[in-house]
C-alpha cells in the first residue's frame, strides 16, 4: 500500500525528529547494503539542456555533467554517486553554468579568475574528472575557495572571509575584461576567503559553521569592506546570501539535516559587525544560500553521493529548528550544496 507523507510543518521538532528516525530505520532496512551506481542509469527529470553541474574537490579535481542527467528525488533520499576521488580528497564545491558561459573562481588567497565552462572535463554522473585548468599558475598553498557562474543580473559579488570580513565587488569588476588573478581580498582582513554570492541592493545574510547568522543592510558596507559578523575563535563563515524581508535561506548541516529559514522571522541588525544569533540548531553548518519553493537543491556528500530535490520538500520556518533530513547518510557527511533558482 502506497502512503503519502503528511505535512509536518506544524508538528513540534522533537516529534518530526522521531518520525524521521523511524523513516531512516525503514529505509536502511529496505536498502541493506545495496549502493546506487548512477552511471548512465539515472532517468532524466527534465528535457536535455546545455546547463552543466560542475563538481569540484578539495584538491582541485573538477568535472562537468549536463544537469538533466541528475534525476530529482524526494528529500531524504540516498542520491547517486557523482565525482569519484580517492581519499583523503573529497568533493568541496558545486556550481551551475551554461556550457557556453564562464565561471568565476575565487581562491583562498583572494585572487580571482574566469574560466570557460567548455574547457572543463565533461563526464558522466559518475566520473573521475581532471585537475583544475588554472589560467595562471597557483601560488603556494592556493586553492579554489568559492566559485560563481559569471552571468548574473545582480549588481554585486559579496565576498566574506573566514573570520567575517565582508566586501562588495561591483559586477563590472569581475566582467570578461577582468585581469586574470586580480586580487579583491587582503588576507589581513579576516583571513582566507570563505564564501561568495551574487547579491542585490537589499540585505546581506552571513552564516557561520556554529549555526549563527547575521542580517544587515548591504548599503552599510563601505567600499573597502568591514567586519560583517563577530565570531568566536572556534567558528568560521560558511555562507553568504543577498536577502530581503520576503526571502528564505536554505541551511544544511553536515549530518544531512536542513531547513529554509524565513527572514521574516530573523531580525535585521542596523549595521554589520555584531555577534550572530542562532539561526539553526547544529553541530556544524555546511552552507547557506537564498532559496524558495520553486528552486532545485543539490547536495553532495564526502563520499561523492549527489542528491537533487525541490526546495518545496523542506518546511520553511520562522524560528530556530534543527531541520529535517534532506539527505540519507551512512557513515558519511554533507560536503557541499547548491541552490538553483527555479
Amino acid at each position: 500500500m502506497d502512503l503519502e507523507r503528511p505535512d509536518l510543518s506544524d508538528v513540534e521538532d522533537e516529534v518530526v525528529a522521531y518520525i524521521e528516525a523511524l523513516e531512516m530505520a525503514l529505509l536502511n532496512q529496505g536498502e541493506g547494503d545495496k549502493e546506487v551506481a548512477g552511471r548512465g542509469e539515472v532517468e532524466p527529470s527534465e528535457p536535455e539542456t546545455t546547463l552543466q553541474i560542475m563538481t569540484m574537490s578539495q584538491m582541485g579535481v573538477v568535472k562537468r555533467t549536463a544537469r538533466h542527467w541528475y534525476g530529482r528525488q524526494k528529500r531524504a533520499g540516498m542520491g547517486v554517486y557523482d565525482l569519484q576521488v580517492d581519499e583523503p580528497d573529497m568533493p568541496d564545491l558545486l556550481v551551475q553554468a551554461d556550457v557556453e558561459a564562464e565561471i568565476i573562481l575565487f581562491s583562498n588567497l583572494g585572487r580571482t579568475f574566469r574560466v570557460p565552462v567548455s574547457v572543463l572535463s565533461e563526464g558522466e554522473v559518475r566520473d573521475k574528472g581532471e585537475v583544475w585548468p588554472w589560467p595562471l599558475a597557483p601560488l603556494a598553498g592556493e586553492r579554489v575557495a568559492a566559485v560563481l557562474p559569471a552571468n548574473s543580473d545582480l549588481p554585486y559579488v559579496t565576498l566574506v572571509s573566514e573570520r567575517g570580513w565582508v566586501k562588495r565587488i561591483r559586477a563590472e569588476y569581475v566582467s570578461a575584461k577582468m585581469v586574470q588573478g586580480n586580487r579583491f581580498h587582503d588576507l589581513k582582513d579576516g583571513g582566507e576567503v570563505a564564501a561568495v554570492a551574487w547579491t542585490g541592493g537589499d540585505d546581506i545574510f552571513i552564516a557561520s559553521r556554529n549555526g549563527l547568522g547575521i542580517r544587515f543592510p548591504a548599503s552599510r558596507i563601505p567600499t573597502r569592506g568591514c567586519l560583517g559578523i563577530r565570531l568566536d575563535l572556534d567558528d568560521r563563515v560558511v555562507g553568504v546570501a543577498g536577502v530581503n524581508e520576503d526571502s528564505g535561506v536554505f541551511l544544511i548541516s553536515e549530518n544531512g539535516k536542513g531547513t529554509i529559514r524565513l527572514m521574516s522571522g530573523f531580525r535585521q541588525n542596523q549595521s554589520p559587525g555584531a555577534k550572530g544569533k542562532v539561526v539553526i540548531k547544529t553541530d556544524r553548518l555546511v552552507m547557506a544560500a537564498e532559496a524558495e519553493g520553486r528552486d532545485d537543491i543539490f547536495l553532495i556528500s564526502q563520499t561523492g553521493k549527489m542528491i537533487r530535490f525541490n526546495a518545496d520538500d523542506i518546511p520553511a520556518k520562522t524560528g530556530v529548528v534543527q531541520g529535517v533530513i534532506c539527505m540519507a547518510l551512512r557513515n558519511d557527511e554533507v560536503a557541499a550544496g547548491l541552490v538553483i533558482k527555479g
